[in-house]
Order: structure tokens, then C-alpha cells, then sequence
């Protein structure tokens, strides 16, 4: 395994591997046993970063969330699980009633939302500390400086540590970080949005936000990460949900652009001459990134994690590397 550092600050800051593992499926879609099992052996390669969120997963059973930090909670405990595992978790996107989603009825970001959310993660996942929490969503209801004080008072209560945010417009992020550093509170310092090496469309209406696809990590965002050292990307569904590999599995509308078949075939030419699968190609060329990019994978099998973890070893040349840059 490989790891990396996120965060700046010595009190707060942790080391990771550079691969993460996403649960959000856990406890819900992928069962207990075999959820354990994936966790068990992420662990025994090296893997110490794992991710959820406290709405996950409300849409399975039509209720609130919950049930993936519940899983993590009861593994944890199960395997005497401590501080060496990192486990980040979201705020901001728990539905406030059953039947009812992030789009029209989630918690939101007011100080009153975020301690209590807070709150129901620690004694889920039943730890005194959250490791990592990040803000899952925009809240344009509720002032900047309020979240941002909010989250700043949960750190210096030592209830949480590292700080980030998740699916803002690069503008907000970058305002609530000069709104923390005025007050001498800690900011947002890891990112997450979705990535991968096919490159979206941002002209496609977000039933969310009115910014068009904001999830993905666009130019504005890579050129962030290079002008702000300090910062890190981790990156959701880098394999796009299976849609690289399997046929059933269709590119969302995001990649239906004339850039994208190209992208796909120097994909398949690296895959061809290294030996190792599309989804490896595309996880080494996030993990061996100029830019600190950590992917977020997750898995339902055992043999899903293992394919992702080979990953972690795979070296790619100089050349194929710019290859996969280069291509519009």
C-alpha cells in the first residue's frame, strides 16, 4: 500500500492510504458478511481510509440514512478497530423525512443541523472524534460564515478533526476558507467530487444546482488543487459504477460528448500494454497524479477489491502517462 498525507495542521493532520474505500452501500445492498469481509481485507493490505456519509443509504429503504455508519459502527467494535483505521463521514444530506431526499427536504447546514448530525454520526460509528467530516452538499439557505463557525466549533471541541467539502462550487469553497482563516478557525482542507480520467459535459442541468454538472472536479477545481498546495482531491466514482467495463452498465449523459471515444481508446491501448484491466489503468493514473488525488472506490465483492487494490502497484511509463493526459 501507499499512502499520503491530508490535512496541514500536526493536530488534526493523518496519514492515508491512497486508495479509499467507499461503504456507502454497506449494511444495505451489500449485507453484513460480506460487507465485513471487504472491510477486513481492505484492512490486512494496508488500506486505512474508508468513506461514508450519514444519509447513506436513505434511498435504499425509503427511510433516513444511517445504516452504512451503523455497519462501520458494529465493525469497529467487532474487530477492536481504533485510531489507525480513518474513517470520514458527511454531513448536510440526511433526508428530514422518510420518503424524502436531498433535493427537497435534506438537514442542511445551519450550526443548529450540523452539531446535531454530528452528533448521530460519532455515536453511530461509536467514536469520541470524527476523523474526517466534510459539508456532503451546498446550503445556499443558510449564511457561509454560520457553517463555517459551526464545523469550526466542533474541531476546537475535539469532536472532529480534519475538515472538508463535498459537491461546492469552487467559489463557495475557496469563501469559506477565507471566512475560516479570518476568524482563526480551521478550513475546509479535502475535497471531494466526482472524477475520473473520461472528462463530463457542464452544460448539463443539475437537479440539484444551477451550475450544471457540480459534482465533477472540472478545470476550475484541478486548477484550485495547483494553486493551493495544502488541499487534497479525493475522488468519487473514478470506475463511473462498472459503465468502463460492463456492458450493462451505459456512461451517464455527462460523457456523451465527441471527446469521450478517445479518451476510452487510449484507455484500452495503456490497459493492452500494461496487462491490467481499464479500471486499474484508471485508478493508477489518479493515484500516480502531479495533483494529490486520493480515488474513492467501493466494492460489493471480494473480487471487485482485490482488482481495485492491484491498482495501488501498478506503474505506468512516463509516456503512457502523458498519453492519457493529452487527450481531449
Amino acid at each position: 500500500m501507499k499512502y499520503r498525507t491530508i490535512g496541514t495542521d500536526p493536530a488534526t493532520r493523518r496519514e492515508v492510504s491512497i486508495l479509499a474505500l467507499g461503504a456507502m452501500l454497506f449494511g444495505s445492498v451489500t449485507d453484513e458478511k460480506t460487507s465485513f469481509a471487504v472491510l477486513d481485507h481492505f484492512v490486512e493490505a494496508g488500506g486505512t481510509f474508508i468513506d461514508t456519509s450519514d444519509n447513506y443509504a436513505y434511498w435504499v429503504d425509503g427511510g433516513l440514512g444511517g445504516q452504512s455508519e451503523r455497519l462501520l459502527g458494529k465493525w469497529r467494535r467487532s474487530r477492536g478497530v481504533g485510531d489507525e483505521i480513518v474513517i470520514a463521514t458527511k454531513v448536510g444530506a440526511e433526508p428530514l423525512a422518510p420518503g424524502t431526499g436531498y433535493v427537497d427536504n435534506a438537514e442542511g447546514l445551519s450550526a443548529k443541523a450540523v452539531r446535531e448530525a454530528a452528533e448521530r454520526s460519532r455515536e453511530r460509528l461509536g467514536v469520541d472524534r470524527l476523523d474526517l467530516l466534510y459539508a456532503h452538499i451546498e446550503d445556499r439557505t443558510v449564511p457561509l460564515g454560520e457553517t463555517v463557525e459551526a464545523f469550526g466549533e466542533l474541531t476546537a471541541e475535539g469532536t472532529v478533526g480534519l475538515l472538508g467539502a463535498s459537491n461546492h462550487a469552487v467559489w463557495r469553497v475557496e469563501r469559506a476558507r477565507a471566512l475560516a482563516a479570518a476568524a482563526g478557525l480551521p478550513g475546509y482542507e479535502v475535497l471531494q467530487y466526482q472524477h475520473s480520467h473520461l472528462r463530463p459535459r457542464f452544460d448539463i442541468p443539475s437537479p440539484l444546482f444551477e451550475d450544471g454538472s457540480l459534482g465533477h472536479a472540472g478545470p476550475e477545481m484541478l486548477s484550485y488543487l495547483r494553486a493551493e498546495p495544502g488541499l487534497t482531491l479525493v475522488a468519487y466514482s473514478p470506475l463511473l459504477a462498472g459503465a468502463y467495463t460492463r456492458p450493462d452498465k451505459p456512461l451517464p449523459q455527462d460523457y456523451d460528448h465527441p471527446g469521450t471515444p478517445a479518451r476510452l481508446a487510449v484507455l484500452r491501448e495503456v490497459a493492452a500494454e500494461t496487462g491490467a484491466g481499464i479500471n486499474q489503468v484508471v485508478l493508477a493514473w489518479q493515484i500516480g497524479s502531479r495533483l494529490p488525488v486520493i480515488p474513492l472506490a467501493g466494492a460489493s465483492s471480494m473480487a471487485q477489491l482485490k482488482e481495485n487494490l492491484a491498482a495501488v502497484d501498478l506503474e505506468l511509463t512516463d509516456d503512457q502517462r502523458a498519453r492519457l493526459d493529452a487527450v481531449h
